[in-house]
């Protein structure tokens, strides 16, 4: 995935925001809106999906005068996977690139439609590298994260106890904690209990310590100034990967048992 500087991205977006300047789009980062990565030199690095983001920021404000706290709630939304009109990417260069669906499932079934799909090709539901990678700011609170799912507390509090969920230092679940909860509150309605998923963190934090063996030495290169891959990129990729492997695995242990 190509990522853009801040210089490119102010050239991309002056063709529909011909005012946009470099320091409103570093406001509207202070501002929480967008959240672009940074190199290791410190420069801003922009996904595809952050130039989407600030286009529908912008355009809130210009044919709607939203304030920025309401186009902030319409983002928290989106990252939600609320059904929300974007605007559409303007050039094909991001023809390609995620939107902002929520790939997890809305919690309306076990697997959304992909349960209902029992034809040979069906797809798995597999993140793409680049969705990985995708950022959301958006940061919920216990009691938000039980509405957004439907968790009671007695469920809540055993997802928590078994580590799969967790609450960073400001004492809130980060979104992925959504989409974690809602596919364990999918797999509760075959009877699969937190104390039965325990193992996907188990095997998931094995995942991710090795992609970080391979990732410390291509950081350490990197520092020394050594040219190499972009460690976020090749860390998404590798857990890219990894996860194919798992339902490979998985598909073609239940391939043997039948």
């Amino acid at each position: 995935m190509s990522l853009l500087t801040i210089g490119q991205v102010l050239r991309e977006l002056q063709q529909e925001f011909p005012d946009l300047t470099v320091s409103k789009i570093r406001f509207l980062e202070t501002e929480g809106l967008v959240l672009p990565q940074r190199r290791e030199s410190g420069q801003r690095a922009f996904a595809p999906d952050d130039v989407v983001r600030l286009r529908f920021v912008l355009r809130a404000q210009r044919d709607k005068f939203w304030p920025l706290k309401v186009i902030k709630a319409a983002l928290d939304r989106m990252d939600l996977g609320v059904d929300l009109q974007t605007p559409e990417r303007s050039t094909s260069e991001y023809a390609e690139a995620p939107g902002t669906e929520d790939q997890a499932g809305t919690g309306d079934g076990p697997a959304g439609s992909a349960a209902t799909d029992t034809s040979a090709s069906a797809a798995p539901r597999l993140p793409t590298a680049a969705q990985l990678r995708r950022r959301r700011a958006i940061r919920l609170t216990p009691l938000e994260l039980r509405e957004h799912t439907g968790l009671d507390l007695a469920a809540y509090t055993q997802l928590k106890a078994f580590g799969l969920i967790r609450l960073d230092a400001s004492g809130r679940h980060p979104a992925d904690d959504l989409d974690v909860a809602r596919e364990c509150t999918a797999l509760a309605a075959y009877g699969l209990e937190p104390r039965h998923l325990r193992l996907f963190r188990v095997a998931a934090d094995r995942e991710v310590s090795l992609a970080q063996q391979i990732l410390e030495p291509v950081r350490r290169r990197r520092a020394r100034g050594v040219p190499e891959a972009d460690p976020e990129a090749l860390e998404t990729e590798i857990i890219a990967h990894t996860l194919a492997l798992h339902v490979a695995l998985v598909r073609a242990g239940l391939g043997q048992t039948q």
